[in-house]
């Protein structure tokens, strides 16, 4: 088949490495394009990127120059985006302006009001927030963010007891891994022997995020708005010493409360359109719950479903609100680049892409 050509903001980066490894031999998805940094620019990929994970560069990609994040320079119709917060908000809206359908794991537009801020298993409906973009730019381009990589497998194990109970309170501390800083990311000398009990500006993503992703879509087509999930959200966020892996504690407060085995069976059975359309990265379960009484754990579990599912586990009542559990998540699988391509692939099954409009451009 025809694949729709892709370009890569920030792929020199760890998420960008992370959407080369997902996006090679995509059934829908060819990249055509890759752009970073200026001290990138020119250079082939593979001499640009100081390569962090456990695959080797596909060749074809090793050889091809890097772009500059530039909209006049860049002409692939749909842009995964893994740019810097610093420099993403203007150039985000540039190539939405240009025409381009971004795909962004940048937080700078999440929580803007007209930006769908997608989930696919949990509030795919949010996605009619495009078209408002649509009109604004005078264009086909719009934004779509996946979230905070805590605040994404947060809200993966909250979804199915929120709809089916009704959640009042959540407390939420986090055991966030390494590689969420990026590259080169926490100097050695401050995370050995240590826990960093502070991560600028994550506990207000956790608690801002969650209730957009959980709430709902109001208002008439063309004035759609997002009303926040009436639920209050309270985190602390820590850095430490694992690779890859954000581990949760989390206390919940319901409307009305349930039986542990409801919970229970609230995440065995939970699903979304990913897993009935059959999307290529959809994991099979996205709420895994772990019956041992000791798991999840970070070396264990993180790779559950290919880095794309919640794990959970350790459900027991809590002394303070209504139960207490542990979740676990790859952060920059799930957590980052795996959610970015998990929306565009939604996007795909749904004909938000109109790729009929880039037939010259695809990839044979």
């Amino acid at each position: 088949m025809n694949k729709i050509p892709v370009a890569i903001l920030g792929a020199t980066g760890l998420v960008g490495q992370r959407f080369i490894t997902l996006l090679h031999e995509h059934p829908w998805f060819e990249i055509a394009e890759l752009a970073a940094s200026d001290n990138s620019v020119g250079k082939k990929y593979g001499d640009a990127a100081k390569w962090q994970l456990p695959f080797e560069i596909p060749e074809s990609l090793a050889e091809m120059r890097v772009l500059p994040c530039d909209p006049e320079r860049v002409q692939a119709p749909l842009v995964f985006s893994a740019l810097p917060t610093d420099i993403a908000g203007d150039l985000e809206v540039a190539f939405a302006k240009r025409g381009a359908i971004v795909s962004s794991n940048a937080s700078p537009h999440r929580m803007d009001a007209d930006v769908p801020l997608v989930i696919p298993e949990v509030n795919p409906e949010h996605l009619a927030l495009a078209e408002i973009q649509k009109q604004k730019y005078a264009s086909d381009g719009y934004i779509i963010c996946n979230g905070n990589c805590t605040t994404i497998h947060l809200a993966l194990g909250l979804a199915p007891l929120h709809k089916r109970f009704g959640l009042k309170k959540v407390l939420v501390t986090s055991m966030q891994a390494l590689s969420g800083a990026g590259y080169p990311g926490v100097p050695s000398l401050d995370i050995i022997d240590n826990v960093v009990p502070y991560i600028g500006g994550e506990e207000q993503k956790v608690e801002t995020e969650t209730v957009k992703f959980l709430g709902k879509l109001k208002g008439t087509k063309g004035n759609e708005g997002i009303e926040y999930a009436d639920i209050r959200v309270s985190a602390h966020c820590n850095r430490v010493a694992t690779r890859d892996g954000h581990l949760e504690t989390v206390s919940v407060e319901f409307i009305d409360k349930p039986s542990a085995g409801d919970i229970i069976a609230a995440f065995d059975e939970f699903r979304g359109l990913p897993q009935e359309l059959n999307l290529p990265l959809a994991p099979i379960h996205p709420t895994v719950y772990r019956r041992e009484k000791d798991r999840p754990q970070v070396k264990l579990d993180r790779d559950a479903e290919k880095g794309m599912a919640t794990i959970i586990g350790r459900l027991r009542e809590c002394n303070v609100l209504d139960y207490k559990f542990v979740l676990l998540g790859h952060n920059t699988l799930r957590g980052a680049a795996g959610a970015t391509v998990l929306n565009a692939e939604l996007l795909y099954v749904k004909g938000m892409l109109e790729k009929e409009r880039w037939s010259e451009r695809v990839v044979e």
